[in-house]
């Protein structure tokens, strides 16, 4: 028997009958923040002494949960003495004797204040050793600090306002109050000051909304069998709401009762938070460290995975790990180090089952950031070469609690349904959404049932039909084409290939002639080149003569080339001299090469996984929109999902017919108007 029945277990917040909601506790948090304020504690601060106790009541309200549940399953109670302890420790869920078998509560230490020290003092050293790991109660020098309760004491004591710190923290009862509830006000804390996990835009606490829906696509797309036991994976857990409350709803609303919970999180604090929880769920575990280079649970493949992975942070800090990493868990290739959402994809990938479905929440990034060629397209190549992509999800905008920008899910299975292979839904649910009564920082929508219900059916349909279009998974990808062309003069004349002009008999330089040229001296050659190359009067073309009478001029002014030979004059289109001087010591030549004027372009071409039909795509593309000679340099492939683009609704127009109609009457009423 799980957590779940021993509460209401609901992520959209409808509490037990009789309890209120729980941010009506959110006055005597605040009332904290005051004493620390008159203590001269740095606000920014705040959440370092605000969480130690958070988790210690949530903690303390977990053991009088089980504490009551063993009453209740097995008619017993701590007069029982050690059949009643050996009950408790059964579900292997910590202990505290205090809480446990002497009822002693915080609330019943803070009654009386003479002998608070001490009996504060064996309360927190009352908790079994891996909660007081957590807690950060007896670490040694060594041991990570996790929520570093012991210095929040001391500093607390030395500051005079430990005993009413404590005390108003007593009269916060948790125990009531499911794992989304507890962090939704877990979240409002840290929003308030912006210091830990959710302090930036790109660090996320997942909403209950989002989870709900995630939550049903989950439930409505896995095939799993209920006698099975169902692997659920978070990377980037934080303090597991997501992980536990897709957990509870797959156990409550879709039967699933044999649950193994497996999440990841490297910050001290979340890592706690939610390392507490997992131990009063059965089969559930966290792991502590950095996701990307320690590979949690390697020997274990997930059938579902959710994530919530941090926007826009760099992972530079570890970047030679990432770079030599040997797992081949980035095996579709490395985006910049300026964001990391892309990495965690494919780390889900290499965790995945091969019939597992993984649901994340990412910004717009992941789907466009990149140019064709860079990490990130070959990352999206490399999922949709695999046909692993089934759906996008637009989310409405202001949903979460740190930034109103617009969120996608990527909804990724392994085992598409036959008819889904090779195609990818879009579907927009931006539109579907209700304000909230009351905003809670940027987050001032949610999701109702209803449209939750609308995207899940589409998902379920499958079809191009009111938020949702369907394309063919080729739909996405793009050719850059590199070309290389000839640039057109006035005349749209260009000169067709490069010419070099080896017998030189004269060359004209404004008022200056050359002749004999093979008589000149190194140095004197040299200086005849260097006054070529640096020639800039524009007034004065340069000529070159050949044996043979054929004259080139070259006007640098118009950049262009003209050949007078025989008495006619041609024009040749662009073109540059370029001198230089034979190498030979016999032959000090001098040497003129005429090469066109050419530039480097680039064409975005839909591509077709068919080699001949994306030749013909390309060469149409060029007949159509290009007009001066080229030629096909390199071509890359890349990946782009223009959401936006897709779902462009085009601005309607009035017509002229009406706007001239309202012009006409808004003159005949300004005749009236006595100036």
């Amino acid at each position: 028997m799980t957590e779940n029945n021993l509460l209401n277990e609901n992520t959209t917040s409808s509490y037990p009958t009789g309890v209120p909601d729980i941010m009506h506790y959110e006055s005597k948090i605040w009332s904290v923040a005051d004493l620390l304020l008159a203590a001269a504690i740095k606000q920014s601060d705040f959440p370092n002494y605000m969480m130690p106790f958070f988790a210690l009541v949530m903690l303390e309200g977990r053991m009088r949960n089980y504490a009551r549940k063993v009453s209740e399953e097995e008619g017993l109670t701590p007069a029982d003495g050690e059949v009643f302890k050996e009950a408790f420790l059964d579900h292997d869920c910590g202990y505290n004797d205090f809480i446990v078998m002497q009822g002693k509560t915080l609330q019943k230490i803070c009654s009386n204040d003479k002998t608070f020290e001490q009996d504060f003092a064996d309360y927190l050293h009352g908790f079994d050793a891996d909660s007081k790991r957590l807690l950060g109660i007896d670490r040694g020098r060594e041991e990570e600090k996790y929520l570093n309760m012991d210095t929040m004491v001391a500093n607390l004591r030395s500051k005079k306002i430990l005993f009413p710190v404590v005390s108003i923290w007593a009269g916060i009862d948790l125990a009531p109050y499911n794992n989304s509830d507890i962090t939704t006000l877990e979240e409002h804390i840290k929003r308030k000051w912006a210091d830990i996990s959710a302090s930036t835009a790109g660090e996320q606490y997942t909403p209950a909304d989002i989870i709900a829906l995630i939550s049903e696509i989950v439930g409505a797309k896995i095939n799993v069998p209920k006698d099975r036991f169902l692997h659920i994976y978070d990377p980037t857990c934080g303090g597991a709401n997501l992980l536990f409350g897709v957990s509870d709803r797959l156990s409550r609303e879709n039967g699933y009762k044999l649950i193994h919970t497996c999440g990841s999180e490297y910050n001290d604090t979340l890592y706690a938070l939610a390392a507490i929880e997992s131990h009063f769920r059965d089969k559930a575990e966290i792991h502590y460290g950095n996701t990307l280079t320690t590979m949690p649970f390697p020997d274990t493949r997930f059938n579902v995975i959710v994530a919530n992975p941090p926007y826009g942070t760099k992972w530079s800090g570890y970047e030679r790990e990432i770079r030599k990493d040997q797992t081949g868990q980035f095996a579709g290739g490395i985006p910049s180090v300026s964001d990391g959402q892309l990495l965690f994809m494919q780390h889900n990938l290499f965790k995945l089952a091969d019939d597992g479905l993984a649901v994340e929440v990412h910004n717009g990034a992941s789907l466009f950031s990149g140019d064709a060629g860079s990490g990130e397209s070959n990352i999206r190549m490399y999922v949709l070469d695999h046909d692993w992509l089934e759906a996008i999800i637009q989310m409405p905008q202001q949903e979460f609690f740190n930034t109103g920008i617009y969120t996608y899910l990527w909804v990724i299975n392994k085992n598409k349904p036959a008819e889904h292979r090779n195609k990818i839904a879009l579907i927009d649910g931006s539109n579907g959404w209700q304000l909230l009564k009351k905003s809670k920082g940027s987050k001032r929508r949610e999701m109702d049932d209803k449209s939750r219900e609308a995207i899940v059916q589409a998902l379920l349909s499958f079809r191009t039909e009111g938020i949702c279009k369907v394309y063919d998974r080729e739909h996405f990808y793009y050719n850059k084409q590199q070309l290389i062309l000839t640039e057109l003069d006035d005349d749209g004349q260009a000169l067709a290939k490069a010419e070099t002009l080896k017998d030189v008999v004269r060359v004209a330089l404004g008022d200056k002639t050359f002749t004999d040229l093979t008589d000149l001296e190194p140095d004197a050659a040299a200086a005849l080149l260097a006054e070529l190359k640096t020639w800039d009067d524009a007034d004065e073309p340069i000529r070159v003569s050949l044996a043979d009478g054929t004259t080139y001029s070259y006007d640098r002014d118009a950049s262009s080339l003209t050949v007078e030979a025989d008495g006619t004059t041609t024009r040749l289109g662009n073109g540059i001299f370029k001198f230089s001087l034979g190498t030979s010591k016999k032959l000090k030549n001098l040497k003129v090469a005429i090469e066109p004027r050419k530039t480097t372009d680039y064409e975005i071409i839909p591509y077709h996984f068919d080699e001949e039909a994306n030749r013909k795509e390309i060469a149409a593309f060029m007949k159509k929109y290009v007009f001066k000679p080229f030629t096909l340099e390199k071509d890359v492939v890349g990946v782009e999902i223009n959401f936006n683009k897709e779902f462009y609704v085009p601005e309607t127009v009035e017509p002229v017919e009406d706007i001239l109609k309202e012009i006409k009457e808004l003159d005949k009423e300004l005749e009236g108007i006595e100036i």
